[in-house]
């Protein structure tokens, strides 16, 4: 048991600071602090010494130099009962400090504004708290360190019952000490290196730190141990339901990022299943949207996710619930849709809080053998001035809005991805096939399940047709026009298919592979 005798409080976080520094000094330890922290805990009527006091050196450099003192550092990490240290500790006349309580600037929250300046990053760069941090984290033998204001209960209770902290204890803050500085200087690379980035720079080094979320019950299969980490609850907020499985959020995500797509203007609609939409809808309401969405297919929604751009409304939420699901993802739910849908004690409802895509521009993918694949978000924005049209019959404005609306949702298929779409809904989807032919030919298929006509259709490919038979085929399917990539080295042959058949084509000159 280590015994608390004196404590350094200096933290930009006051959640529970008053009513924990309390307990401190009832319990009779002394409390040092700075600045905004020391001027809280006085106005509360706690007696707190300043740390220019304790140091015998003034702040200077703006703040920049306050805790950077030997009395400081020297205090944390002597090692007690070590007759070198004890000895020098006395001779320079350095107290020990027991108990640090630091949060660090909120460097993460201030380059997620938008518009920050580096200037304002830079100054949210925190080194004093850090240097603490680590000082009382190395010498977790005898200094008690907190960095999470939700570590202040436990703490406080031993220090009530035993005057100090236990050993165990001690090591598990320690153990969040280093987690939180080695996120905390990941966060300042990857923005620096961004910052400072002249174009085209490969990043030296992949800098990835992320707290736990949650842990989950198992990976994708029950078999594999697998947990959350990051700052997903900044993004996604539980209303209700049993616990996100690995699964499930990997399908709410695709389908966030899907519906994200369309805005919020048009009530629009997206039914996923195993990350791939299996069905979008588009009309004057959610309920209308739905219909169209799950007209699509009417098998694959069972056990999949639902996600819709607008305030889920009592109406939709009636439809949606005549089957099972297993997730909705929504902005807002009204009342009504609340109570309807909390009928079902296992359907997770989660609110969708922001543009789940944030700031993080990046994918990074495992490869195993510790090595790492990173690259951009597919987030190039999707503009009808972009496209280039290939063949001598110009879209109609009606194949126009089915062009944008399928290519918006063929990127998010699994490659290779065929879609046949109308101006507000898909008609029949294939995905992740060996062969585009084979994602056409189910395509095709699963629009004549759900009795759908693909006459008049738009086809949407993610990728170039490699030759003219998968054009033939979605020709002879019904589709009037079609959007690709372009870029084969077939192409003339592809176009001269569709004039033959007089069929308009849009080349986009972008690819939206998804493996």
């Amino acid at each position: 048991m280590s015994k608390i005798k004196r404590a350094l409080l200096s933290v930009s976080d006051k959640q529970g600071l008053v009513a924990f520094a309390t307990r401190l000094a009832t319990a009779g330890v002394d409390l040092i602090s700075t600045g905004g922290t020391a001027k809280a805990l006085r106005e509360a009527g706690l007696k707190v010494q300043d740390l220019s006091d304790y140091t015998g050196f003034p702040e200077m450099l703006d703040g920049r130099v306050k805790t950077l003192h030997p009395r400081v550092h020297g205090g944390l990490l002597y090692i007690r009962g070590n007759a070198t240290h004890e000895a020098a500790v006395a001779t320079h006349n350095i107290q020990p400090i027991d108990l640090v309580v630091v949060n660090l600037y909120p460097f993460e929250a201030t380059v997620s504004r938008p518009g920050v300046t580096l200037e304002e990053a830079i100054e949210n760069i925190d080194i004093g708290g850090p240097s603490m941090l680590r000082s009382a984290a190395k010498n977790h033998e005898s200094v008690t360190v907190i960095i999470d204001p939700s570590d202040y209960e436990v703490v406080a209770a031993e220090i009530e019952r035993d005057g100090g902290t236990s050993h165990a204890l001690r090591q598990r803050l320690a153990a969040r000490v280093f987690a939180r500085t080695a996120a905390y200087d990941a966060a300042i690379a990857q923005h620096l290196a961004t910052a400072f980035a002249t174009g085209g720079e490969t990043a030296p080094a992949l800098s990835v730190s992320a707290p736990l979320a949650q842990p989950l019950r198992y990976g994708e299969n029950p078999h594999q141990k697998a947990a959350l980490y990051g700052r997903f609850t900044e993004y996604y907020q539980q209303l209700h339901g049993k616990e996100l499985s690995y699964n499930n959020i990997l399908d709410l995500t695709a389908a966030a990022a899907l519906i994200t797509e369309f805005g919020g203007d048009r009530p629009t609609l997206a039914i996923l299943k195993h990350m791939n939409p299996c069905g979008l809808g588009q009309g004057i309401s959610l309920r209308e949207a739905w219909d169209k969405a799950f007209a699509t297919d009417k098998q694959a929604p069972f056990g999949g996710i639902i996600a819709v751009n607008q305030p889920l409304d009592g109406a939709c939420a009636e439809a949606i619930a005549e089957i099972f699901s297993e997730v909705i993802v929504a902005p807002e739910f009204s009342a009504e849709a609340l109570e309807i849908l909390r009928q079902k004690k296992n359907l997770r409802l989660i609110k969708l809080l922001k543009n789940p895509a944030g700031l993080n521009s990046r994918e990074v993918r495992s490869v195993g053998a510790d090595s790492f694949l990173v690259q951009e978000r597919d987030a190039k924005p999707i503009r009808r001035e972009d496209f280039k049209v290939v063949t001598q019959r110009q879209p109609t404005e009606a194949e126009w809005q089915a062009m944008l609306f399928g290519w918006r949702t063929v990127k998010h298929l699994k490659s290779n991805a065929i879609v046949y779409v109308g101006p507000d809904r898909t008609l029949g989807v294939g995905a992740g096939q060996m062969s585009r032919v084979d994602s056409s030919r189910i395509a095709v298929w699963k629009a004549g399940e759900a009795g759908l006509s693909l006459q008049g259709s738009v086809v949407c490919s993610d990728a170039f047709f490699p030759f003219a038979d998968g054009l033939i085929a979605a020709g002879a399917a019904g589709a009037t026009a079609a959007i690709q990539p372009g870029g084969s080295v077939r192409d003339a042959e592809v176009i001269a298919a569709a004039d033959q058949r007089n069929m308009a084509m849009v080349f986009t000159g972008t690819r939206h592979f998804r493996h």
